[in-house]
């Protein structure tokens, strides 16, 4: 168990890479050729509708062909993704870098299953550690990514970040290397009609599974891909932009070290809880102070710390909510309703930076949380009285 668990620690951090440094990128290369600016976060959209739409086919061929098949191909997407972006920037063509979304996504979408495979290859008292471990291969993406586009964004001059698209294909191939030494369990095959999808929906422990992945997610998502843009606004520069998108994704995966433990000895719903509070902070943080480089730092560290709370909570969730036999629909669906959120926060950030402001964007964050929070909290009141019936 444990070899694999740090293999796919491994395959998620270079995975994760990928993404973080596109995450530096995406909004000033679609800022730079985009002649309406209002789609400054267009490609990042596309990407994670594209995130959205993997969910079904992906769980498709896991149920199949098996995990380690799914996955190269999600490795393929990423590579394709990264070749198609450079292309776009070297041709000058927005369009074309936005078509690079498109297996970009695909390929993150798949990606995000390697949580799911730690859940299945630990046993059911480690499968918190196991899912927040694994989740928590983002650090080392968190330093690779960012430094990746500080090294290699003007390689080939005049094109800013035609060189650091070149390098990222490296990483997805190793990826599929690490893959050939992972052992999952097989996908658990069943002559049983499918899970009916409104029986899915129906389930409490998924109802709020769902809303605290999909909130911790989609508000994070919102104000993390304008921040480069806010601050370019605010007069720094890439290297700066990226230093504090290191330090967000850092945030994000770095108590994956502990999250697990943490919902062992506290719960997970306590665990949420905190994570909730820890995004409104970044909210007040961001619409309180003038703007400075100290302060979008602090701010997308609680940002980070917040998201991972609220998803590796909501993910441990989830396990609770399906028979073995059904992991595949249920996970499928989870995702597909929680990346087409991002996919539109990605696309309503640009747009609510360039009209209504940096202020307003965050405050748009505020009732999604106090939703998400007021769910968790509903649903732990209703296990705390089942438990006390019982006993």
């Amino acid at each position: 168990m444990n070899r694999n668990v740090w293999l796919l620690f491994c395959c998620q951090a270079l995975m994760n890479a990928v993404m973080s440094g596109q995450t530096v990128m995406a909004a000033l290369v679609g800022h730079s050729l985009a002649v309406d600016k209002t789609l400054n976060t267009l490609p990042m959209a596309i990407q994670m509708a594209a995130m959205m739409c993997a969910s079904i086919p992906a769980s498709m061929v896991f149920a199949r062909l098996g995990r380690k098949p799914g996955f190269w191909l999600g490795c393929l997407g990423s590579f394709a993704g990264s070749i198609t972006y450079a292309i776009g920037i070297w041709r000058g063509s927005f369009a074309l870098y936005c078509l690079g979304a498109v297996p970009a996504g695909l390929g993150w979408g798949i990606a995000q299953h390697l949580r799911f495979a730690a859940a299945e290859v630990a046993q059911p008292e480690y499968r918190p550690r196991a899912i927040s471990l694994v989740m928590a291969g983002g650090v080392l993406a968190a330093i690779i990514g960012p430094e990746l586009v500080k090294r290699t964004n003007m390689l080939i001059p005049p094109l800013a970040f035609l060189g650091t698209y070149i390098c990222l294909t490296v990483l997805p191939v190793i990826a599929a290397i690490l893959l050939v030494f992972i052992s999952v369990p097989p996908a658990v095959r069943t002559t049983d009609a499918p899970v009916p999808i409104r029986s899915i929906l129906a389930r409490p422990n998924f109802i709020v599974a769902v809303a605290c992945s999909m909130v911790g997610y989609g508000t994070m998502n919102l104000v993390m891909a304008s921040t480069p843009l806010e601050m370019m606004f605010c007069g720094f520069g890439i290297d700066s932009s990226a230093d504090v998108i290191r330090a967000h994704s850092i945030a994000m995966f770095l108590p994956g070290f502990i999250t697990g433990r943490l919902i062992q000895r506290y719960g997970v719903y306590r665990v949420i809880v905190a994570g909730g509070a820890l995004t409104l902070l970044c909210v007040a943080l961001n619409i309180s102070l003038t703007p400075g480089y100290g302060e979008f730092l602090a701010a997308l560290t609680l940002l980070g710390v917040g998201w991972n709370f609220m998803f590796v909570g909501g993910t441990t969730l989830l396990s609770t909510a399906y028979a073995p036999a059904e992991r595949m629909r249920v996970q499928a669906t989870n995702d597909f309703i929680v990346f087409g959120t991002v996919a539109c926060t990605a696309f309503a950030s640009g747009a609510l930076e360039a009209s209504t402001g940096w202020t307003s964007l965050n405050l748009t964050v505020v009732p999604a949380v106090l939703i998400a929070v007021a769910l968790t909290g509903w649903h732990w009141a209703s296990r705390a009285r089942l438990a006390s019936a019982s006993a």
